[in-house]
């Protein structure tokens, strides 16, 4: 079964790299090298290809690159707009010119205009000297507008006149200035919806959007994440002197099914933090960084409506080999909150506890099977047994030790 088969269950995007190894069928899979990780991928420039959805966005790139209309690319916080903008650069039509990046969010109100424009000596109090500003600053290059919709609506008439003559008017100026640039700009936020609130102007957002690449998150294309892994490794390695060589099939498990709210730059901080923990030449679930809400009340909604209608635990005869404390559980009431009002975070707290519970009561401490009836990962079990202060399953014990690769 191919890799982008499993993009659904990030859970199986381990399995599947272990099937894709040439080990004997019956050969146990604890450890996955770089190697192992990066089959199928492949490195263009800066960034790494394995996904069908990274193959698609080269192919735009290479269809938009030879031309300079203006581009507009969207997608979450840490997705690789910038990646995307500098890659239309270098197969732009001038690759030698500058590439000047600025970020909208930094503009400051009053100095906005001279900021993209520039300004001429006298313009206003402190304009001690003129300004060539961002525009004519990437003239003969590529000019990256980042986070455009934070751009003031009274500058956004000026950014279309700009696109479509090509030129601009420095403040205090009365002569304009022909820029010969491409503008690649990008936004994780919904234009649409803003020109819809009077937020954004409608003739800016469709000249921007004529020609659109929209980037996948990291969730949607899981595939790719051990291919990032194995390439954050290398950088990591390098950085800090280390020689990381083998990522654990637990720890991929973990990775690949995590919803990674802050995509790529995000993975990439948990591999950093993941390579500077580590004082061998693998990483294991104990060097991942904690990060994310353990409970999820969607997913435990079901099995926390049953023990409130029959009120209570029993713990006796506790699951096998789950180490379970029962002393430090709830003993026979589902809730032992003094009194009104109840905090909405206590609740879901205690609710994830009972259901923490009883899924390794109805599995007999098995932490992976009590995963898949809670609908989490296996990690967030783990992390749930200890922040409850119930222990360590005999599953978690054993996954944590320590095996000799076969890679």
């Amino acid at each position: 079964m191919r890799l982008q088969e499993y993009s659904a269950n990030g859970s199986s995007v381990a399995a599947a790299m272990r099937s894709l190894r040439t080990e004997p069928a019956d050969a146990v899979c604890e450890w996955l090298s770089l190697a192992d990780l990066a089959q199928g991928s492949e490195r263009v420039g800066g960034a790494v290809v394995r996904s069908a959805a990274a193959r698609k966005i080269l192919k735009t790139i290479s269809r938009l690159g030879p031309h300079k209309s203006a581009i507009l690319i969207e997608g979450e916080s840490g997705t690789g707009k910038e990646l995307v903008a500098r890659a239309l650069h270098t197969h732009g039509p001038a690759p030698g010119g500058p590439f000047v990046t600025f970020n909208c969010s930094n503009l400051v109100e009053s100095l906005a205009e001279s900021q993209l424009f520039g300004h001429v000596r006298g313009a206003f109090t402190d304009a001690r000297e003129d300004s060539l500003g961002y525009f004519r600053s990437a003239n003969g290059g590529t000019l990256f507008l980042d986070e455009i919709s934070e751009l003031p609506l009274r500058l956004q008439p000026k950014l279309l006149r700009a696109v479509e003559t090509r030129e601009i008017q420095p403040v205090g100026s009365s002569r304009s200035y022909a820029v010969d640039i491409r503008l690649v700009a990008a936004t994780n936020r919904d234009l649409r919806a803003m020109v819809k609130a009077g937020q954004f102007r409608d003739d800016l957002y469709y000249r921007l959007n004529a020609t659109a690449i929209v980037i996948p998150p990291l969730r949607e294309r899981r595939e790719a994440i051990p291919a990032f892994v194995a390439h954050f490794i290398e950088h990591f390695n390098r950085l800090f002197g280390k020689d990381v060589k083998l990522v654990s099939c637990g720890a991929l498990d973990v990775l690949c099914a995590d919803q990674w709210p802050g995509n790529v730059r995000e993975l990439r901080h948990a591999i950093e933090s993941a390579v500077l923990m580590t004082d061998s030449d693998r990483i294991d679930l104990d060097d991942l960084p904690f990060r994310h809400d353990d409970a999820n009340p969607e997913a435990l909604g079901e099995p926390v409506e049953a023990v409130l209608q029959n009120g209570g635990l029993n713990l006796e005869g506790g699951p096998n080999g789950a180490a379970i404390d029962c002393a430090k559980a709830s003993s026979r009431r589902c809730f032992q909150m003094a009194g009104w009002p109840y905090s909405l975070d206590g609740v879901i707290r205690e609710a994830s506890k009972i259901a923490l519970i009883r899924a390794l009561q109805a599995t007999e401490g098995n932490c992976h099977r009590a995963a898949e009836l809670l609908g989490v990962s296996r990690y967030t079990v783990y992390r749930m047994l200890n922040r409850f202060g119930l222990g360590e399953g005999r599953s978690y014990r054993t996954l944590r030790k320590s095996t000799v690769s076969r890679a």
